[in-house]
């Protein structure tokens, strides 16, 4: 069994995490989910709880267990850890080493294990030099990316952005973890 962070954050895609989060399950995983206040407003931290039978982290200081450092803990129990849906907003606060809620506090304390970036969001956002500079950061600092696709976007434009297929994602992990 491997223990896996799955870090949701704010896009329309987050739905597509919670098939990702069952099927890790379903194969015998541990999965932590934490999700951003973002994600919050796309699914509920109830649809993955239910999945994975894990606590979802929504917060920095939820004190459930005083006698750990919850996102340390985190950190130091992850054979990896996966970012899908991953929003510009997210990588670019890794890429500084920004660390204000709880996903990015445990992104910066998994200083030694893999961590996999899937972007998610609007091509002009995508493809915006800003965001692939950070791409580019995170990329030199040993992280990992499943590219977008190029698909019809929620904002009713075609191009690059939508989140990798799940089975492409997944494929990414398995290799990772094996």
């Amino acid at each position: 069994m491997k223990n896996i962070i799955l870090g949701v954050t704010g896009s329309i895609a987050a739905y597509k995490a919670a098939d990702i989060a069952n099927i890790l399950t379903k194969e015998g995983n541990s999965v932590n989910v934490i999700m951003t206040k973002a994600a919050t407003e796309f699914i509920t931290p109830l649809t993955f709880r239910t999945l994975t039978k894990n606590k979802v982290y929504t917060q920095m200081f939820e004190d459930d267990n005083p006698s750990e450092v919850a996102h340390i803990a985190l950190a130091e129990r992850a054979d990896l850890a996966l970012i899908a849906p991953a929003s510009a907003d997210i990588m670019a606060k890794a890429a500084a080493g920004i660390a204000d809620d709880m996903l990015t506090a445990v992104l910066l304390a998994l200083r030694d294990k893999p961590v996999v970036f899937c972007p998610a969001m609007n091509t002009n956002m995508y493809e915006n030099p800003v965001t692939q500079r950070n791409i580019r950061i995170l990329h030199d600092m040993g992280h990992h990316f499943v590219e977008p696709r190029e698909a019809m976007l929620a904002c009713g434009t075609v191009g690059r952005g939508a989140l990798a297929e799940n089975n492409v994602i997944l494929e990414a992990v398995r290799k990772l973890l094996a």
